[in-house]
């Protein structure tokens, strides 16, 4: 029960990630929350929405799984593998940040999964 709870609240950062990117990418709050000008936001509107488009996907992966119960579990453990692995290389190639936002409640939801 609490690694689906935990898996729901990766699936909502994820559906507000979306948001952000595909959105609001170019307004006030995308900007901040990404640390982006008005240029460079402008500029890249589209390969945002695009980013955006896949952290639906995930979100949709993780809300399948959830869906399912407990036979959904192999579903989360992949889904949430994908969140933290894609965390991680965004903690590296972009910066620390994300791996509080993504990889660490990704890891923690995913061993909720295991021992349950």
């Amino acid at each position: 029960m609490i690694g689906s709870i935990l898996t729901g609240v990766i699936a909502l950062i994820h559906i507000y990630i979306l948001i952000l990117e595909m959105f609001l990418w170019d307004k006030p709050q995308g900007m901040k929350a990404f640390g982006t000008t008005p240029a460079f936001a402008a500029e890249t509107k589209t390969l945002a929405a695009n980013q955006g488009l896949y952290n639906g996907f995930l979100a949709a992966g993780l809300i399948w799984g959830i869906w399912l119960g407990e036979a959904g579990d192999p579903i989360k453990i992949f889904f949430l593998l994908c969140v933290a692995v894609a965390g991680a290389f965004g903690a590296v190639t972009v910066g620390r940040k994300i791996l509080f936002i993504q990889t660490i409640p990704a890891v923690v939801a995913l061993v909720a999964v295991w021992l349950t």
